[in-house]
């Protein structure tokens, strides 16, 4: 019997433990905050060089309709996580969303005002007058008042345009606006191919309004249920941010082979690198992607506290709107 037993026992050593690999991959969406551009490339990189399928994640990306919608979408359970703006996200969480952020991958503004050149608009004071094109209710929109604060004007002393992101992208290119409210890292560079004209960028940020941008958004149901989904799709996140700074060529590449009709390569490679230099602030730049300050969120949220009608309370209580714990190390 001892012989019988201690056969078993080597036997049984030679079996392989079970892994995450061994494991049917755990099937998960990640829904952007638009249509696919330069800023998703780490995502189709990630996706192609296996690093979600090393972790165990079967993930489809789908393409969005603006941060709001794939905010509602996350707390609604119809994607696993989300990725779009954090003054969306924050909004809706202060209102009742299940929703919380595990990791910020924009940590600096890329929102600004943009506008062709000829039109001789470089500072506040240039802007009276001027007709500019917004998107109600956006991002973008939320921090507007503040920006007017800043730059020591008010709406009623500019025309405003008003109309989806791309009626705005096509007021500016027509003439029809001296400036719009978009993302210098994709915007500048639409309006530059389409009228082969020099194109003026002022960084919301030179007006001391930086707040954090893009993020992953995840439902708090779905945390506590699966903590080691969000723990893993982290993991690979991380990983292929990292990869897409050494080698941004191949995350475009990437982006293009699962969406050729997502934009010109070497449009979307401009709006890449004009990207990679969001990832971290000062404080962050020696830390794995996604790990955002205290300090910066912080910061964030008491603005749209003060600015975009966010319930007071939340600047009380910052901590809770994020959840880095699923962070890599």
């Amino acid at each position: 019997m001892i012989r019988l037993v201690a056969a078993l026992i080597a036997l049984l050593s030679l079996v392989p433990a079970a892994s995450a690999q061994d494991k049917p991959p755990a099937k998960a969406v990640l829904l952007l905050n638009w249509y696919v551009y330069s800023e998703h490339a780490p995502f189709f990189l990630g996706l192609e060089r296996g690093y979600f399928a090393e972790e165990g994640i079967d993930l489809q990306i789908q393409e969005g309709r603006g941060s709001v919608p794939t905010v509602q979408a996350v707390a609604g359970g119809s994607a696993d996580f989300g990725y779009a703006d954090v003054a969306s996200m924050i909004k809706a969480a202060a209102q009742g969303a299940p929703v919380v952020t595990t990791g910020v991958l924009l940590q600096k503004s890329p929102m600004a005002l943009i506008g062709l050149a000829e039109r001789n608009i470089h500072s506040p004071a240039d802007m009276r007058g001027k007709t500019v094109a917004l998107t109600p209710g956006d991002s973008l929109s939320l921090v507007w008042p503040l920006l007017l604060k800043k730059m020591g004007l008010k709406e009623d002393e500019l025309t405003i345009v008003s109309g989806d992101p791309q009626t705005k992208l096509n007021a500016v290119i027509n003439g029809r606006a001296d400036l719009m409210l978009g993302y210098l890292n994709d915007q500048n560079l639409r309006i530059e191919k389409a009228t082969g004209k020099p194109v003026t960028v002022i960084p919301f940020s030179d007006f001391g309004v930086n707040l954090i941008s893009s993020c992953i958004v995840v439902n708090k149901d779905m945390l506590a249920k699966n903590p080691e989904l969000a723990r893993h799709f982290m993991k690979a996140a991380a990983r292929a941010v990292q990869a897409t700074e050494k080698d941004p060529e191949a995350a475009v590449d990437a982006l293009l082979k699962a969406y050729p009709k997502a934009g010109e390569r070497k449009l979307l490679l401009d709006g890449l690198k004009l990207t990679l230099p969001l990832y971290h602030t000062e404080e962050t730049k020696s830390l794995p992607p996604f790990q955002v300050s205290p300090a910066n969120f912080a910061s964030s949220v008491s603005v749209l506290v003060e600015y975009a009608g966010v319930n007071k309370s939340a600047a009380d209580h910052p901590q809770d709107f994020y959840a880095l714990q699923y962070l890599p190390k």
